[in-house]
Formats: structure tokens, sequence, C-alpha cells
């Protein structure tokens, strides 16, 4: 059956919208295309760039010039107080210092001594005298240890550590992260010991070894009271 007829004689059924030729289509789509680019490349240039490698490397940057600064700042605090220590940073380069900035005499080698081995050297100066990190490291301990008395021993990296024997007192803790040239401790004559000195000992992955070669190796001259790191002799 013929659709009934409005009396005006028009249909008034769904409508249809015209349909636009495939070439019109094509272009309008295109144009919508190439403006969301025009707009896209428009944010760009307002948003800055997260690039990896730039943030990491002016964060880098940042940080040595932070270390270095604070650095600066500690040595040139020590010279004005007259103490002129040294202080390195635990990521810096491998640094060995003095242990004592005093003009110490040396009473014991690495030798055999009384029928039996003394595994280090003795460094005897007056009471008191502060004892310094040789080397930056972790404070393995930091107590009474039996004939060392009141010792330190840290481990500074590659199956090194070094002890620090027969101190009167101790300023440094267990866990402690200390940097060379840093006070760890004072001269006295804790345990096995006849006379204020300083036990300085170097062990290498458990073994004794002598410091005083160990320590001219690396730029310290335990006889001579010298250190390449502070530039020649120790001022007394």
């Amino acid at each position: 059956m013929a659709p009934k007829q409005q009396p005006d004689g028009r249909y008034r059924g769904r409508r249809r919208l015209p349909k636009l030729p495939s070439a019109r289509y094509a272009a309008v789509v295109s144009f919508a295309m190439v403006g969301a680019a025009v707009i896209a490349f428009g944010a760009g240039a307002f948003v800055p760039e997260s690039s990896p490698t730039g943030a990491d490397g002016g964060t880098q940057a940042m940080s040595i010039e932070d270390r270095l600064s604070a650095v600066d700042k500690a040595n040139r605090s020590d010279a004005r107080n007259g103490g002129g220590i040294a202080t390195v940073d635990q990521g810096a380069p491998d640094v060995w210092l003095l242990p004592l900035k005093v003009e110490y005499r040396i009473t014991t080698l690495y030798e055999m001594r009384w029928g039996a081995f003394h595994s280090g050297m003795d460094l005897a100066a007056p009471y008191g005298t502060p004892i310094y990190a040789a080397h930056s490291g972790t404070v393995l301990v930091a107590s009474y240890y039996g004939g060392y008395g009141n010792c330190v021993i840290m481990d500074v990296g590659n199956g090194v550590t070094v002890y620090y024997g027969h101190q009167s007192a101790l300023n440094v803790a267990e866990g402690a992260q200390v940097k060379a040239g840093q006070l760890i401790g004072y001269v006295g004559s804790t345990g096995q010991s006849t006379g204020n000195h300083l036990h300085f000992e170097l062990r290498l992955n458990g073994e004794a070894v002598d410091p005083k070669n160990f320590m001219l190796a690396r730029g310290v001259d335990l006889e001579r009271r010298l250190e390449a790191a502070t530039g020649g002799n120790v001022k007394m």
C-alpha cells in the first residue's frame, strides 16, 4: 500500500541528511587532522621537555657543585680554627691521610716484639691528641676491644679494614659513615699498652699488612709524616 499523503501533498516520514560528496568529505577530514596537529605542535612549544637525560644531567651537576662547595667551606672553616684538616667526600677519588697531625714518634713497627708479632705501627703522642680517619669508610667497631682498648675499626672498601687502638675516648659510633680527615677519637693508653700512643693497623681481607708500605704506596709516608693529599709535609 502506498504511504498516505498529507493534505499539502508532501511526505512527513523520516528525513535523511544530504550526503556529502566523497571528495568534499575527504577534504573536511584532512583539514581537521592538520588543524589538530598545528594545535598540538603549538602546545608543545610551551610545555617543558621532560627529557630524562637533561633532568639527570642537571641534577648531577648541581649535586657535584654542592658537594665541592660544602667541602671547600669545611676546609676553610678548619683552616680558620688552626686545624687545616683535609676532608674528603665519600664519593671522591681514593685518598689516604695521616691519622695524627702532630709530631708523633714511631715506637714500634710491623715486626716481632716480645716473642709475638706486632701487627701494626705504634705512633706515640701526648694523651688526648686528636686522631683522624686515614680514609673514608664505615665504622664497624667503636668500643672497648680486648687488648686494643678503646678501638675504632673501619671498613674502607676493597677488603681493607683500619684499626685505631688504645684510644682515651672515642668520637664516633658503630655504623657511622666517616670521611677522610674526620675526628674519630683521642690518643690514650687503654688495653694492653705501656704508654700513650695510637696503634695503627691495616688488614687486607682479614690479614694484617705492613702499614708503612701500604700507606707509602698510597702517597702517605708515616715515618716522615708526609701526605700527598695535602701537598707535602704536614704543618706541626
